[in-house]
């Protein structure tokens, strides 16, 4: 290694040392960051016309979160600056998801002719009850748990839809499967903070609904299975529910998914119609079908939180939602208690173990 005169390292054409000046550095230290409260008299963007990896619909959710000085920035510099946020959270197949789910979409919508308009233009006071209208508005846990009710632990149950709602939206499902059958459009299935403060924090930056329909002529039923999703909203959405009912078998952690059931894990509910069905998508589930005349309609949310993944892959703890994990934490506990007691005995048999 050559040292020049002047003490820097090279061989004859060294530059001067750059000096960094203290308010250089602050600029280049003083890294915008989100907002943790949302601005919400403030109107977002629309983002649907640029070419982007992330929905528009969660950029237009994530601007309200966004720095005062950001606030004011052209589309293109804030969808740079939200997408940079992202990336850091939401897996490259993720965004390819999304990305399928709003091509697919957008050929629907450019070829299909709807029957009942009303439910692409969702008006809240045509199809929801007033008290889950008031429940939203009051925005309080004491306003939610006067309609919702827990049958068993993390299965909650509340009405939320009007009765025409359910005929409208049956009779637009029916007319698309008619519409795809003739067009020879395949339709595709999707990929398989209250109540779940530690699951889904105070955002989902994902979701996708969708129709499933069981019984003669038509799907066959799932077995037991998790949901891709933190949080799954299954609304009854027909009449015909003879036999149908819905069977809960326990919450797993990744680790714990395939883990046997306990006893006291199974729970069996009979979903009626208007009523929607709120639980975890790794709560294991599955229709129980009891007769052979078995007919069930539901309406699927699928709602999901993509930090809550990435910080669970960290996660060392048990996990208090997993059935398995509390069984193991508790086991280990009692192993540990059994142990301390067995060292108690034996100091005071005088080292003999009794």
């Amino acid at each position: 290694m050559a040292v020049d005169g002047d003490g820097t390292v090279g061989g004859g054409d060294s530059q001067p040392p750059v000096t960094v000046t203290t308010a250089a550095a602050t600029t280049e230290m003083a890294i915008a960051r989100l907002s943790r409260f949302p601005n919400m008299e403030h109107i977002s963007d629309n983002y649907d016309d640029l070419k982007l990896e992330f929905s528009s619909s969660v950029l237009r959710s994530l601007e309200k979160y966004l720095p005062p000085e950001m606030l004011t920035a052209n589309r293109e510099a804030k969808a740079k600056f939200m997408s940079d946020i992202l990336r850091k959270y939401i897996s490259r197949e993720e965004c390819s998801k999304a990305n399928w789910r709003k091509t697919y979409w957008q050929r629907i919508k450019s070829n299909y002719q709807p029957l009942c308009r009303d439910l692409y233009n969702f008006d809240p006071e045509l199809f929801l009850l007033p008290s889950f209208r008031k429940a939203i508005s009051d925005n309080t846990e004491e306003s939610f748990r006067r309609i919702i009710s827990e049958p068993f632990p993390g299965v909650f149950v509340f009405k939320l839809f009007q009765p025409d709602f359910f005929q409208k939206l049956i009779v637009e499902v029916e007319n698309i499967k008619k519409w795809a059958h003739e067009k020879k459009f395949q339709i595709r299935r999707p990929y398989h903070s209250i109540f779940f403060p530690e699951v889904c924090g105070t955002m989902f930056d994902s979701h996708h609904g969708f129709i499933v329909e069981n019984g003669a002529d038509r799907d066959a039923p799932l077995d037991h299975h998790f949901d891709d999703s933190e949080i799954t909203l299954n609304v009854c959405v027909r009449r015909q529910y003879e036999g149908g009912e819905i069977s809960f078998i326990g919450t797993r952690c990744v680790k714990h998914m395939r883990t046997n059931i306990k006893p006291e894990e199974v729970f069996h509910y009979c979903h009626t119609l208007g009523q929607a069905i709120l639980h975890r998508g790794r709560h294991r589930h599955g229709p129980r079908t009891t007769t052979n005349s078995c007919s069930r309609g539901n309406m699927i949310l699928c709602c999901r939180n993509s930090l809550f993944r990435e910080m669970e892959t960290y996660e060392k703890e048990f996990p208090e939602w997993c059935g398995q994990c509390a069984h193991e934490k508790k086991e280990k506990e009692s192993q540990s208690l059994a142990a301390k007691r067995k060292g108690m005995i034996r100091i005071e048999g005088g080292g003999k173990a009794r």
